[in-house]
């Protein structure tokens, strides 16, 4: 496959490669030949995505690997009705329910996760946004885990400008807040608040100066055009930070009986958004441990030959997670070098 220049005579999927490696958007030729290629495209076709996509990940991010971490630090109760969500007051799980945590046990949990290789640590709790004494210990919670060394997140709803000044005084690194899916397929997971509340929570917080990771969960039964669609509202934005969820259907959910993606089909999700997001970092998180398997095998080394450059160690918000030791091995074997420093 060709991919010296963007300009010189080329297949439509190779010129996308060729564009992606320059980190330039793909045209409309280009990015119709990737879609094709990930919704029907012959073996040989996927496998030189594949290879594309790990060129453009070399290219742009070396053999770097970011490692994140998060806790539950308020579950369960969320007035929100998004489709997947085992949090959600509208659906019947068996998903752990409890007050905001105390700072000084969100502390320990980042201490733990320092010690394991992360170097971002997120505070997410449910609701659309908190209450004002949930708001105050997250501010202590946010200074306490900078304390630790590590970029301290939040992901907690919506945020005002004020309260985000608030939160960056008390050394907030970044938000997050994903988009979870296409704007056009939206209305089908979540009625209870409108797509343009979280893009602009996105845009306040870049405008703010934040960190900003925002993305997606996949396999909710979109279509390649709404994946694309996400992808390009995310370039848009500006977003250089985005986690890759796959939908893990939870009894209880509106989105219980939905099947699990197949490996194939999320490697491909995640080279299409290495070549739309040629420099982004793209974090894969949950359901990755569902859909890939055990950390060590071929599906977990997979995911960074299609375009990954960071994955998200320990648990996830309601469901246990990849030990981050395996992680940790799976990195050396594949010869990459965990990046430190993301204060």
């Amino acid at each position: 496959m060709t991919c010296s220049s963007a300009d010189s005579p080329q297949s439509p999927l190779d010129r996308a490669v060729a564009l992606a490696l320059e980190d330039r958007a793909l045209d409309a030729a280009a990015l119709d030949a990737v879609l094709a290629c990930c919704a029907a495209g012959p073996d040989e076709d996927a496998r030189r995505l594949l290879d594309g996509a790990r060129a453009v990940r070399t290219k742009h991010l070396r053999d770097e690997l970011h490692l994140c971490a998060i806790i539950n630090a308020k579950s369960g109760a969320c007035t929100e009705d998004c489709a997947f969500c085992a949090q959600s007051s509208r659906h019947k799980t068996d998903s752990p329910r409890h007050p905001f945590l105390e700072p000084e046990d969100i502390a320990r949990a980042a201490r733990a996760m320092k010690a394991r290789g992360a170097s971002r640590f997120g505070i997410v709790a449910s609701g659309l946004a908190p209450t004002q004494a949930e708001f105050e210990k997250l501010c202590r919670a946010v200074a306490l885990v900078r304390a630790e060394g590590l970029a301290a997140d939040v992901s907690v709803g919506v945020l005002t400008r004020e309260r985000l000044r608030k939160l960056k005084d008390a050394g907030l690194s970044g938000v997050h807040h994903n988009l979870e899916v296409a704007r056009s397929f939206f209305p089908r997971i979540c009625t209870t608040h409108d797509y343009e509340d979280d893009v602009e929570a996105v845009r306040l917080a870049l405008a703010e100066g934040c960190f900003v990771c925002s993305g997606g969960i996949f396999g909710l039964g979109e279509s390649w055009a709404q994946r694309a669609e996400l992808a390009q509202t995310l370039r848009e934005l500006g977003v250089r930070n985005v986690p890759m969820n796959v939908l893990v259907p939870i009894a209880g959910t509106r989105m219980e009986g939905r099947p699990v993606l197949s490996a194939r089909e999320a490697l491909l999700i995640l080279a299409l958004y290495r070549l739309m997001l040629p420099s982004a970092q793209l974090r894969v998180c949950g359901g990755r441990g569902l859909v890939f398997g055990p950390a060590g095998g071929e599906a977990q080394r997979e995911l960074f030959a299609s375009g990954a450059s960071g994955m998200m160690v320990g648990d996830y918000l309601t469901i246990a997670g990849t030990p981050p030791e395996a992680d940790l091995e799976l990195a050396r074997s594949l010869g990459l070098r965990v990046a430190e420093g993301e204060l």
